[in-house]
């Protein structure tokens, strides 16, 4: 990764791409309708959603995902001697109930089925594997489509309520006794399907982790085959944590004293050591009250050559070098505006929010959201420090309008009214208020282009360049 300023990129420019579950000005959202997880596989074909009532849904890129350019474009390619972007486009895919309210015996108290985290697996013969994760509980998911035979004139009172009647419904559907083959805890179904069928996406949970430790899950990493067990004591929690994308034996988490460690799994599975910590020098200064609590780290991203760690804490986004560990390589500043207000945040419970972050596939670029459904993208070397400021919307321009509010269960499935619309975004926005009932937290850069999802309460928005 290049990140000197002659041989960097220039400053992107940002056009608003689609929206999935747009809410009307004035209404009223439920709480378990919020988005809380969002991720985009390895190859950025499919988008990963999910919110606090427990449910995930999958996006599809719909645009040919990696098929070649059309031959017509190839003779305008060699005559510019340049490059010609297309713009990713997604549809809704499938949906299905990740987890449920539980109750722990342990605690005597019931776990919030809210989705904290998405991460997507490898994907061996073409199926899908996604883990999902609530408080206490670990899922792992294979969604799968499947042929499914078209059937005309059926008794409509004839309904499958349930996966394990998927056999027999596909039984009825043939006329005849079909057999199915036991593949762990999947059956697959072994008919050779003739023309007359549709495509049905098929989701069965494979695996189930529950209660892996006492203390809440805030973060899931995938890795080849390390098993890894971190101790930390009752006065630091571990608040984020990502594999080394290139060597599986390192490990980085955050923490809530604002620390972040880097550890070298073939020295110790146990993570009670560190092989080094990185550290804001300027963090070891005067304290105050707050001190401790917006240093907290809240998410932290490796750059796709393992070089440098991106994190979030509450006031900052923060580029580090993993080899240089005594202070970041770039601080951008987020929250400098509510310094002074501080003491309200602590009151109303705003200051504990946490704050996503995501970095380009090249690097270069990075991105967190902020109040008032803001999010601020930087470029180290380039443009301004304030960087480039979008609010999230059809309009940064345009005010919002003041409705009375009127309640609507909007469910996941209302992210499926997508829409589609273009317009420059490159006006910066100065926010003298602090709105701390909307912000924009969860947020996941396309691994191969300059593409953004993020989210204000039920609504995801993507951004393109």
């Amino acid at each position: 990764m290049t990140l000197s300023r002659e041989e960097s990129s220039p400053p992107l420019r940002w056009k608003f791409s689609q929206v999935f579950g747009e809410r009307c000005p004035g209404e009223e959202v439920q709480d378990i309708d919020i988005v809380s997880a969002i991720e985009f596989d390895k190859t950025g074909d499919y988008l990963a959603v999910g919110d606090r009532g427990g449910r995930v849904v999958i996006f599809e890129r719909k645009d040919g995902k990696h098929t070649p350019r059309p031959s017509v474009y190839r003779n305008v390619l060699e005559r510019f001697d340049s490059t010609v972007t297309q713009q990713p486009e997604y549809r809704y895919k499938t949906e299905f109930q990740s987890h449920e309210p539980e109750f722990d015996y342990l605690s005597s108290t019931e776990i919030e089925e809210k989705i904290n985290k998405v991460r997507w697996c490898a994907t061996p013969n073409g199926a899908l594997f996604l883990l999902s994760t609530n408080d206490k509980t670990i899922k792992l998911w294979k969604i799968k489509e499947q042929k499914v035979k078209k059937v005309q004139n059926m008794d409509p009172n004839q309904v499958v309520s349930s996966e394990n009647s998927l056999l027999a419904e596909r039984s009825f559907m043939s006329g005849q006794d079909k057999r199915s083959v036991g593949n762990g805890l999947h059956l697959e179904w072994t008919e050779n399907m003739n023309a007359d069928t549709e495509d049905a996406v098929h989701t069965r949970c494979r695996k189930v982790y529950g209660h892996a430790h006492d203390f809440n899950i805030n973060s899931i990493s995938i890795n080849s085959y390390l098993l890894v067990d971190i101790w930390i004591s009752h006065s630091e929690i571990i608040t984020s944590a990502e594999f080394h994308p290139i060597h599986c034996n390192l490990l980085a988490y955050g923490s809530s004293r604002g620390f972040i460690r880097l550890v070298d799994l073939r020295q110790s599975a146990l993570c009670d050591h560190s092989a080094r910590i990185l550290q804001d020098g300027e963090s070891r200064g005067s304290k105050s009250f707050f001190t401790e609590i917006i240093a907290s780290i809240s998410d932290i991203k490796f750059s796709r050559d393992g070089q440098h760690i991106l994190s979030r804490d509450y006031m900052n986004l923060k580029l580090w070098d993993v080899r240089s560990g005594s202070s970041p390589i770039a601080v951008f500043k987020i929250h400098e505006h509510v310094q002074p207000k501080l003491c309200d945040l602590y009151n109303n419970d705003s200051i504990f929010d946490k704050f996503e972050c995501c970095i380009s596939g090249d690097g270069l670029h990075f991105a967190t959201g902020s109040y008032s459904d803001v999010l601020r993208i930087f470029s180290h070397g380039i443009g301004s420090e304030e960087g480039i400021t979008i609010q999230a919307g059809r309009n940064p321009k345009r005010p919002s309008q003041q409705a009375p509010p009127r309640a609507r269960r909007s469910s996941l499935s209302n992210l499926t009214r997508g829409f589609y619309w273009q317009a420059h975004q490159n006006s910066s926005l100065c926010n003298e208020e602090i709105s701390c009932d909307s912000k924009l937290s969860r947020l996941a850069w396309h691994p191969t282009t300059n593409l953004i999802a993020c989210a204000s309460t039920n609504s995801l928005f993507l951004y393109y360049v």
